[in-house]
């Protein structure tokens, strides 16, 4: 055969519809491969952007609850030191009453007394506006709120039952300042 010939075959076979079709079935394969491709990197680029976006959502909840306990308990060390002021309160007014008592009564101490009371009175009310309160005293010592300074023999108490407050305990919120200093009975 002649060089003509094998080139005019060449161009027969070549453009033949056969090899077309092959041709375009090859390239739709390969078009739709790189489109499951594709279309698998954005689905792991979704799942990645909301899992992103999940943690950082986490985040600023943690955050923001973070920040309201840091400005709900910003006065926890201001309380711990005003609670001496109201000790000396609770001593004055009981020097006054015990002062009043064994040497009759005194118009100055009375209205000294009436004073105290007064500004007491106040100073209570602007604690428990804050949020902080006497831890309460009464009944068997729960030893979460109460410190046991001393046991003391009680036939009016039954055994770990509180006996005295020596010093009041206080909470701010949920938490506690200083537990109440008490006495028990044995």
């Amino acid at each position: 055969m002649s060089k003509e010939n094998e080139k005019s075959i060449e161009a027969e076979v070549v453009d033949t519809p056969d090899v077309e079709e092959a041709k375009e079935t090859t390239d739709n394969k390969v078009e739709e491969s790189e489109l499951t491709q594709l279309r698998d990197a954005l689905a792991e680029c979704e799942d990645k952007y909301l899992r992103t976006h999940a943690s950082f959502e986490n985040s600023k909840k943690l955050l923001a609850k973070d920040k309201a306990t840091a400005v709900s308990y910003a006065n926890e060390s201001f309380a711990n030191d005003i609670l001496s002021v109201v000790d000396s309160f609770d001593s004055a007014l009981a020097t006054i009453e015990t002062t009043n008592s064994e040497e009759g009564s005194s118009d100055v101490l009375d209205k000294i007394k009436e004073g105290l009371d007064l500004t007491y009175t106040q100073l209570i009310k602007v604690l428990e506006k804050n949020h902080i309160k006497v831890v309460e005293t009464i009944g068997e010592m729960n030893p979460d709120i109460h410190q046991a300074i001393m046991q003391v023999e009680s036939d009016e108490h039954e055994a770990g039952d509180i006996v005295q407050v020596l010093q009041k305990g206080y909470t701010i919120k949920d938490r506690l300042l200083r537990p109440a200093m008490v006495s028990t009975a044995k």
